[in-house]
């Protein structure tokens, strides 16, 4: 029996990457990857090309058009427009070029603002979805749908899976656009650079967040692709099949700082800007479906940002903001 070809779409953002570096430990993998010069992900013509062309065995659908506040605030169309192309035209090719195996990659931004913690899957379409995120929030609920409709309709083997925030590699570290741990990071590391006498961090710090490492999640989503049918579909149902990725751990925003000023080794003092608006209490996914299915997180909190501040100082000079 020959290779397993696997297609990796959105190889260069922070997960498709890490699942890059994942899979090619398997010698038995042939990894396929394209960039936006060689396929336009956007064009079902080209995504039609593509898979017809190359026999694929597996998908990641990695691929993904992203942004923080102010991207969601300004550029919703784009947001949902794009990321429906994206995995309409690549889930939909896999099914017209007969791949059974497809993981789709999420968000936990899928589900209610309101909704009860820790988050479960179950909670989906359960209620109002946070505004400034809606348009893509929506478009990862229709990529899960489309999923389980593929295989409801055609007897595939679609796997959807709903990270927490990530962090780690190949991550953006624009100190306003940025995530929370990434944007934190450069801001504690200039801060050092610049012998600033203190960081500011927006709030109060009681808000509490789940931070889950790139690495750790790519491990999860090669761990529930692999799973045997039986297994995987036993703990799901044919119209609740997703599956939440995090550690089942959160951190205050006041912890998370105090860990990186250590991580940095930023000498000044913290300042809470209670000014600015906290948001959301807390955010935590309930991950006991995982567990269930026999994994969970290894890497710790600060194990990862020591990892991912050490990748930092090597790339600064072609950090992507």
């Amino acid at each position: 029996m020959g290779k397993q070809i696997i297609f990796i779409a959105g190889h260069r953002g922070m997960v498709g990457s890490a699942l890059l570096r994942q899979l090619r430990q398997n010698p038995d993998i042939d990894l396929i990857t394209a960039n936006r010069n060689n396929l336009n992900l956007i064009s079902q013509m080209a995504v039609q090309r593509f898979f017809k062309e190359n026999k694929i065995d597996q998908v990641y659908l990695a691929a993904a058009k992203v942004g923080g506040i102010h991207a969601n605030n300004e550029y919703p169309a784009d947001l949902i427009y794009e990321n429906l192309m994206i995995e309409a035209n690549i889930v939909h090719a896999a099914h017209t070029n007969d791949v059974q195996k497809l993981l789709f990659l999420g968000s936990s931004c899928i589900y209610p603002k309101l909704v009860e913690q820790p988050m479960a899957e179950s909670a989906l379409l359960t209620g109002e979805l946070e505004a400034t995120n809606e348009p893509y929030a929506i478009a990862k609920i229709a990529g899960i749908k489309l999923c389980e409709s593929y295989n409801r309709q055609f007897g595939r083997d679609y796997r959807s899976v709903m990270p927490t925030n990530l962090y780690g590699e190949n991550d953006s570290f624009h100190p306003e656009n940025g995530h929370v741990i990434p944007a934190m990071m450069r801001r504690f590391h200039e801060a050092k650079q610049a012998v600033a006498e203190e960081v500011v961090i927006w709030g109060s710090g009681k808000p509490m967040r789940e931070f889950l490492h790139v690495d750790d999640m790519a491990a999860a989503g090669v761990y529930v692709m692999n799973l045997d049918a039986p297994t995987y579909e036993s703990n799901t149902r044919p119209m609740l099949s997703h599956i939440n990725v995090g550690t089942g751990l959160d951190c205050t925003i006041r912890q998370l700082a105090e860990t990186m000023k250590n991580v940095v080794g930023f000498e000044g003092e913290l300042v809470f800007d209670t000014s600015k608006h906290d948001g959301t209490p807390r955010k935590l996914l309930d991950v006991s479906r995982l567990r269930v299915l026999g994994w969970q997180a290894s890497i710790t909190l600060e194990q990862g940002l020591r990892d991912t501040y050490r990748w930092f100082l090597q790339n600064q000079g072609q950090l992507r903001d």
